[in-house]
């Protein structure tokens, strides 16, 4: 059994302490963590709209994919950490989404925190980035609240139905 774990900043204790709790003895873990590959292309993008491309060791994009490397390296240590047990670091770049799709591919769970607006239940508790991932991902997935969840009196009330027209 492979457990698929999403490590995203900010709600990756939550995931790490469900897979403590729901992977079996046995289960491999994968830690997941995706770098979007969009910062350092908007960051190569404008040094070399800017200044043109004379000074290539100067371009900021390469410091960019660098530090977005070890940041990602630095979270999945602190998983692995918390998780106290045997797992693999995976750090991709890419699409967020669509990596986190394809990584899931042979998994038998995927776990997710929503990473939207937690203040209240409902779809916009989900970024675009997660709703893709459920929509798309081709295991069963754990979605989790990474704090308490909130009441459900934040569940809007219903619309009320329009009244039938009085007949006399």
């Amino acid at each position: 059994m492979t457990v698929v774990v999403w490590i995203v900043e900010g709600t990756w204790p939550a995931c790490v302490d469900a897979a403590r709790t729901q992977a079996a003895d046995g289960a491999e873990i994968v830690l997941l963590h995706v770098s979007d590959e969009e910062l350092p292309a908007i960051a190569h993008g404008a040094f070399a709209g800017l200044l043109g491309r004379g000074r290539p060791e100067r371009d900021p994009g390469t410091r960019v994919e660098e530090l977005a490397a070890e940041a990602s390296q630095h979270l999945l240590r602190q998983a692995a950490d918390r998780l106290g047990r045997p797992c693999t670091r995976v750090a991709r770049t890419g699409r967020i989404e669509r990596e986190v799709v394809a990584a899931a591919e042979d998994a038998h769970l995927l776990i997710v925190a929503r990473d939207g607006d937690r203040s209240r239940l409902g779809p916009k508790s989900l970024s675009p980035h997660s709703r893709f991932v459920i929509d798309h991902a081709p295991c069963p997935i754990l979605l989790l609240w990474p704090e308490s969840p909130p009441a459900l009196s934040s569940i809007p009330t219903p619309p009320t139905p329009p009244h039938p027209p009085h007949h006399h």
